[in-house]
């Protein structure tokens, strides 16, 4: 029998449509985008940089502290099988099973703490044309309230520029605490005005409200802050204002958490235990050493003893957060601008270093249990799994449940929510 060429070219066409069809199915299920579940997001903030190879990826021990590069203490085994940590994570070391470290985040701001605190709350360098949001802003404007009676996001640490709500508006900016034992003070009625008062000025605001906002109809600016003051009514009553009554908590619970940085850590589970999306808790306590995670000169001496403040917060927030059944929902993010290198200085401190460094990440839903990334013998350089900033804010967008790929707008910009970040894979189950 014979066969026409044309037959043998049409046959072959089909069968490399159909090859192709095979690879194109096979890639789409390949690259199909990780889903997370967490609802919340708690981010602990080092400010200063801390250094990585004396907390999370630990390398040998320095023999001098000065001329001999190196770890200052030694590592101890943890629940994850062939990964250490320092000896002063004792209580978290256990817990790791619950913990996703990532060693090999990385970024090329090294010597203005500004300028890479900006990059790690926004994911992006400083622009000269648009003011970026930060993680807390944009996390709440792609996942929007569960409860309007509290904030959606709360910082409890230095107001700056990396923390603000750029574009996306003051809907989207952050309620400012500075303490643990009550309140922002703007939203707590004095005692010497009267409920009947009150009304009465409340009365009065409306009308001015009200004409202002005809007035200025057309201004955006006008109506997000106009927005923004409704919020804060509502936030001064009873849901959010009693988020601060800690001694309602057990004195055993309190004392486990410790000093005042683990206070911060126990009211930000009680923030997203009322429906807070997004809690920064910044460790700017510099007294434990005089200089806090920026450990130049004789910081680095006491440095120890941040780092025991941090493990007995960060372990028992955990275990907060696990018997109350929000671990899973609650993406947990222990962050800082940069790390330190494995050389000291010659006070016998260290410098900074952003060629690597490890940012955490615990519960959330995620696939812990695992450490993601390798460096160097000194921790200086990547080794395996680099991940980038955006790529880090990727993740932590999508272990929310929220698409890092989404664009928003800046006026008429279209500005994706993370600088061409993809998430972690391993990541996420």
């Amino acid at each position: 029998m014979s066969v026409a060429r044309r037959d043998i070219l049409k046959a072959g066409a089909v069968v490399a449509a159909g090859n192709g069809l095979a690879r194109f199915v096979n890639a789409s299920e390949v690259s199909a985008p990780p889903k997370g579940k967490a609802e919340h997001c708690i981010m602990i903030w080092l400010g200063g940089g801390a250094a990585q190879i004396d907390m999370w990826d630990p390398k040998r021990v320095t023999q001098d502290g000065l001329k001999d590069p190196g770890s200052a203490y030694p590592s101890i085994e943890t629940a994850i099988p062939g990964v250490q940590v320092c000896e002063h994570l004792s209580k978290t070391a256990p817990l790791m099973d619950r913990v996703l470290p990532i060693r090999t985040v990385h970024h090329d701001v090294i010597d203005e703490h500004a300028a890479a605190a900006y990059r790690m709350h926004t994911g992006r360098p400083v622009s000269g044309t648009i003011v970026y949001p930060c993680i807390g802003s944009l996390i709440s404007a792609l996942k929007g309230p569960i409860n309007d009676l509290v904030p959606n996001y709360v910082l409890m640490g230095n107001p700056s520029p990396a923390r603000e709500p750029g574009f996306l508006g003051a809907q989207h900016g952050y309620v400012y605490l500075t303490e643990t034992k009550s309140g922002p003070k703007g939203l707590t009625r004095p005692e010497r005005v009267s409920d009947k008062r009150h009304e009465q000025r409340m009365k009065l605001l409306d009308k001015l409200r009200e004409d202002y906002a005809r007035i200025h109809s057309s201004d955006k600016l006008i109506e997000d802050y106009l927005a923004a003051m409704d919020q804060g009514f509502r936030l001064s009553g009873p849901e959010f204002m009693s988020t601060f009554e800690l001694e309602k908590e057990p004195a055993t619970l309190r004392e486990a958490y410790g000093d005042e940085f683990g206070q911060r850590c126990l009211l930000a589970r009680r923030l997203v235990e009322r429906g807070t999306r997004f809690v920064e808790v910044s460790f700017n306590l510099n007294f434990k050493n005089g200089t806090g995670w920026d450990t130049h000169r004789e910081g680095q001496q006491n440095q120890h003893l941040l780092i025991q403040s941090l493990d007995q917060a960060f372990a028992t927030l955990i275990t907060d957060l696990e018997e109350k059944k929000l671990l899973d929902k609650t993406l947990l993010v222990i962050s800082t601008e940069f790390g330190r290198p494995a050389q000291f200085d010659g006070g016998g401190g260290r410098g900074h270093h952003a060629k690597a460094f490890s940012v955490v990440l615990a519960g959330g839903g995620l696939k812990t249990g695992q450490a993601i990334g390798t460096t160097d013998d000194l921790a200086m350089e990547v080794g395996e799994r680099p991940v980038s900033v955006p790529d880090l804010f990727a993740t932590i967008l999508t272990a929310l449940g929220a698409n890092p790929h989404e664009e928003l707008y800046a006026q008429t910009r279209p500005v994706p929510a993370t600088d061409g970040g993809h998430p972690i894979s391993e990541a996420f189950v």
